[in-house]
């Protein structure tokens, strides 16, 4: 089942969901709108490697925004942190930014319960395209969980993206690689 407004607005209120910040104008139907912060980074290599740490270049979008560029992978972050303690949240993109062909996310649209942290984009384009910070660039859609997850996902000792931050995180995928039994975990 997916909130509504009315929902979301009362998860708000009971603590089961946080956004920051909040502006009212940003509830939608059955979602929020979350916008673009002023921070992208893109990988320092052109190669990069699963098994490796791949570092990544943080940069600022200035006032007059920045042009993004196809075949160029670039992270982004959300303006709002968010927190989910019941529910399960979706990242979608919007439709206006979709028709500009722009893709925020490849595969990982969906947070888990217990989910507290600012969102990373990873933004790509079709052709290339003038953004900007602040701009509306996705939307939160909730998703009643039915029945309580064993642990959530801020109190799990793998978990790999709980450090608070307002830049993009780069891929940890590294961390799955056991080195000792040289197989993934």
């Amino acid at each position: 089942m997916i909130l509504t407004d009315k929902q979301i607005t009362n998860a708000i209120a009971d603590g089961w969901i946080v956004i920051e910040p909040f502006r009212s104008e940003c509830l939608g139907t059955n979602s929020y709108d979350v916008h673009l912060g002023k921070t992208l980074a893109t990988y320092k290599d052109a190669v990069l490697d699963a098994r490796e740490h791949n570092e990544i270049e943080y940069f600022e979008i200035p006032d007059e925004g920045i042009v993004l560029l196809p075949e160029k992978l670039y992270l982004g972050v959300t303006e709002e942190y968010t927190e989910t303690h019941k529910h399960v949240p979706f990242l979608e993109g919007k439709s206006s930014v979709g028709r500009l062909g722009i893709d925020i996310h490849a595969t990982a649209g969906k947070g888990d319960v217990g989910f507290c942290n600012t969102w990373t984009l990873e933004i790509s384009v079709r052709q290339p395209v003038r953004i900007y910070a602040g701009m509306p660039i996705g939307q939160l859609i909730y998703f009643e969980a039915s029945g309580e997850p064993s642990i959530t996902y801020s109190k799990k000792p793998d978990a790999k993206y709980t450090t608070r931050s307002s830049r993009p995180i780069e891929s940890m995928m590294f961390k799955n690689w056991d080195e000792v039994k040289q197989k993934w975990k």
